[in-house]
């Protein structure tokens, strides 16, 4: 085998020059951006949405109960309704990146809070993907949630707004989740790749990383 096939595989962060950067449209979210790019001799128009990244959250809980004697893994959905896909999702808590400076712990921790009304006292990094490489900036971290609490009424201080007042919660065992994911009801992407990943993780008693392991974004 050569050193090229032994290598472990990794992404790389990689920086071609830009000639020209313009902004086309700035929106409340996002903006669009063009940009020429030199590739070795030639140059290529590259127009692409600009974002400012998520997080997201798998809720796991393993406990016994009157529906759940065996204690067999759940994962807590929420469904949203969204708008340019013209469909109501079953999605997994999360959102965006959009205080300054701000960690992706935190932002997490604020969601899940918010839209699941719970806190955990465990977080590991389950998966980290980018949406839309070919036409999108967004880069995602994918956090599993475990020793979960639910938040007391006193405490929830925050707000739902837009979609977030019409969200429902439902508890769902993992294997019927997955199940939901092959037999095409299941489609948010963060929700398929994280639920995914904790399945893999669970079986394959997977080492997972901290929440401060570094993240190509």
């Amino acid at each position: 085998m050569t050193k090229q096939e032994t290598e472990v595989l990794t992404d790389v962060k990689t920086v071609f020059p830009v000639l020209e950067s313009r902004e086309v449209w700035h929106g409340r979210v996002f903006s669009m951006q063009s940009e020429r790019v030199q590739y070795g001799g030639g140059v290529a128009v590259r127009e692409f949405v600009k974002h400012p990244g998520a997080v997201a959250i798998v809720p796991l809980r393993e406990v016994a109960s009157e529906y759940n004697p065996e204690g067999l893994p759940e994962v807590l959905l929420i469904d949203q309704y969204r708008h340019p896909v013209g469909a109501t999702l079953w999605e997994i808590p999360a959102g965006l990146l959009d205080i300054p400076g701000e960690d992706p712990l935190v932002a997490a921790k604020r969601e899940l809070a918010e839209e699941a009304e719970l806190r955990a006292g465990r977080w590991d990094v389950l998966v980290d993907y980018f949406t839309t490489p070919g036409g999108s900036t967004e880069s995602l971290r994918v956090f599993l949630a475990r020793d979960l609490e639910s938040i007391p009424l006193a405490e929830q201080t925050f707000v739902k707004q837009d979609e977030e007042a019409f969200m429902t919660r439902r508890w769902v065992g993992l294997h019927e989740a997955l199940a939901g994911i092959f037999a095409g009801r299941i489609h948010n992407p963060s929700a398929v790749v994280g639920l995914l990943a904790t399945q893999y993780a669970l079986q394959a008693s997977h080492e997972l990383r901290k929440p401060e392991a570094p993240w190509l974004r």
